[in-house]
């Protein structure tokens, strides 16, 4: 059995992940508002209520918004901005007393779903968060492969294909201070803004994929400039990395017209005559971040 845990913004939840993929105990609490050393505090004492449920030592996963920043060790990029410059494992692992293994959301996320969830059964995997941001992970032999700068997968700041340039009206300016990321387009904030672009207000995302459902004529519009530029973004990570499957994740992934338009999509902007690539809704949705960062720690 291992510990996971999900640092989220307005939760902390931890599992005793069993080695069969369930779930047998689980705490949460609320994350200390804007306070770093409270939200460490808090961390520690969810890692150390669920040791108490085994007689032996678990190993201990820890899964984060943003990123740590190497060779510093510090926190960067995270949108709970107490986590920022701070030296988040270092001073788990000083309270805890042992090692733990730490990666971001999106790692944890395309984790979980290589080992117990849509992408088990496959052995190249690209795990795809779209929602607040956009980010990635990418898996193999159900081994998170994290590269030289721990930067794998990290396509969301990667400029956008000029095909999905040509899809909206004006550059789009990120806050990493770059122009024309993908999370521009992709990120929940890229849908609100196509919409507005064309119908001169502001919407929220979650509220546009409803409107389409309903038949609201530009907001059914805009999914399917979306679904365009989501299927122009993948193309280029299939013609890099070649994975048997793209799992969606983030609170876009639940658009269901992603799934039965962007595979054909794709097609036109894949180097090969026939793409085998799958694209797979979440099994776990929010809950992943727990079970992948238990499988942090690979079973032995």
């Amino acid at each position: 059995m291992r510990i996971g845990v999900d640092l989220g913004g307005t939760k902390i939840e931890g599992i005793i992940l069993s080695d069969d993929g369930s779930v047998a105990e689980k705490v949460r609490v609320d994350t200390p508002s804007d306070n770093y050393s409270e939200t460490v505090v808090a961390l520690c004492k969810v890692t150390q209520q669920l040791q108490t449920f085994s007689s032996e030592r678990l190993t201990v996963g820890v899964g984060t918004p943003g990123a740590l920043s190497m060779p510093a060790g510090v926190m960067k990029n995270s949108n709970s901005i107490c986590l920022n410059g701070q030296a988040l494992k270092k001073d788990i692992e000083e309270r805890l007393g042992h090692d733990i293994r730490m990666e971001n959301d999106a790692n944890c996320f395309a984790l979980s779903e290589a080992c117990y969830g849509s992408a088990k059964t496959v052995a190249t995997v690209f795990g795809v968060i779209i929602g607040t941001g956009t980010g990635g992970g990418i898996v193999i032999n159900r081994r998170l492969l994290t590269g030289a700068n721990s930067i794998a997968g990290e396509w969301g700041h990667n400029c956008v294909p000029a095909s999905v340039r040509e899809l909206f009206d004006a550059d789009r300016r990120c806050y990493c201070g770059r122009s024309n990321c993908i999370e521009t387009v992709l990120s929940g904030r890229g849908l609100t803004q196509t919409y507005q672009e064309r119908e001169g207000k502001q919407v929220e995302a979650k509220q546009i994929a409803l409107m389409a459902e309903r038949g609201e004529q530009t907001a059914r519009d805009c999914i399917g400039v979306y679904c365009q530029q989501l299927a122009r973004c993948l193309a280029s990570i299939v013609n890099v990395i070649d994975p048997d499957m793209i799992v969606l994740g983030g609170g876009l992934s639940n658009i269901d017209e992603l799934y039965r338009s962007v595979p054909d999509l794709m097609k036109d902007h894949v180097f090969t005559d026939t793409m085998l690539t799958q694209l797979a809704a979440p099994s776990f949705g929010d809950a992943s971040g727990a079970r992948g960062a238990a499988c942090l720690w690979p079973l032995t």
